[in-house]
């Protein structure tokens, strides 16, 4: 499919179905937002799939070299978008540009259509290069250092998606969306170990005695329970920094914001639930928690309970 012409109806399709092989604590294209919008949700989000997939390939280098072509892929991807803006999707083959693979394809078509910014992508890029390189985090700096490259350039390219360009309300999306990326670390301190990652800081780790044997062990003792209260409180406030968001912005958006908010709060919640002890279960949203969120997103943010 990548050395043959593709429609940027096929593109999209190839996109959504990315999109649904992978679990998140929120809808991803949800039917929430404006079918327009879905498709460009849906391009974004496999682009971030497949190079969070090369990240997890084995082998370094060949992982590098995979993310340096992928980074040549969007630079001729912005190069065709901005030469084409504004274009409209349909059937036809991507115009002007040699990018032949569907991601970009759509990629494309969405970035000149709603003037997405080339940056986020890369930082993005510059995010999962990293997590080929480092498997330890020293402290929450570092660690809020990552998720300014991993987790914030998608919310931005929400609000952009959305004609949102305000300095004020991207950092109310950085909030959230580092939040997102912290509790995603804290449900998954177990699938990161196996895979040899290690996101609880080190010298908080340090702080509360719990040591790198401790966590091989997965004991869930009273050090852990303190370490992990003690990092979910920190997100809990990045959460609330960013509660605002929903209500400033368009109106066909703040639904699927409220969503979002109220999906990565229910996973702290569910892992304070568990007491902490994410190694015997890992906290997750099941397809009753989405419908009663659903609801309460119905709501504005200020009137929903946290």
């Amino acid at each position: 499919m990548d050395s043959q012409p593709v429609t940027i109806r096929a593109a999209y399709a190839e996109c959504r179905k990315r999109a649904r092989r992978h679990y998140e604590n929120f809808p991803t294209a949800s039917l929430l937002v404006p079918r327009d919008k879905r498709d460009a949700l849906a391009a974004i989000y496999a682009f971030a799939r497949y190079a969070d997939d090369v990240a997890d390939e084995p082998g370094v280098e060949g992982r590098l070299e995979k993310f340096a072509e992928w980074r040549a892929k969007l630079e001729e991807c912005f190069v065709g978008a901005h030469r084409d803006a504004p274009l409209l999707g349909g059937s036809r083959t991507a115009p002007t540009s040699n990018v032949t693979h569907p991601v970009f394809v759509a990629l494309g078509d969405s970035a000149a259509r709603f003037q997405l910014s080339q940056v986020h992508f890369e930082n993005l890029l510059r995010a999962f290069e990293q997590d080929v390189t480092v498997n330890r985090y020293k402290d929450f700096a570092s660690l809020l250092a990552y998720c300014t490259c991993s987790a914030n350039p998608v919310g931005r390219l929400v609000l952009e998606l959305f004609g949102h360009r305000d300095d004020d309300l991207f950092a109310l999306s950085d909030s959230i969306c580092t939040a997102l990326q912290l509790a995603n670390f804290w449900q998954d301190v177990a699938l990161d170990l196996s895979r040899d990652r290690i996101y609880l800081p080190l010298d908080d780790m340090e702080r509360f005695h719990y040591s790198l044997e401790d966590l091989r062990a997965q004991r869930a003792d009273d050090c852990f329970a303190q370490l992990m209260a003690f990092e979910l409180a920190r997100t809990w406030e990045l959460f609330e920094k960013g509660r605002a968001l929903p209500e400033r912005v368009r109106p066909e958006l703040r639904r699927q914001l409220r969503l979002t908010w109220l999906g990565g709060t229910t996973i702290l919640k569910k892992i304070e639930a568990a007491k902490y002890d994410v190694f015997r279960r890992r906290p997750k949203l099941g397809k009753w928690d989405f419908a009663r969120l659903y609801l309460k997103a119905r709501k504005p943010s200020g009137s929903v309970s946290s």
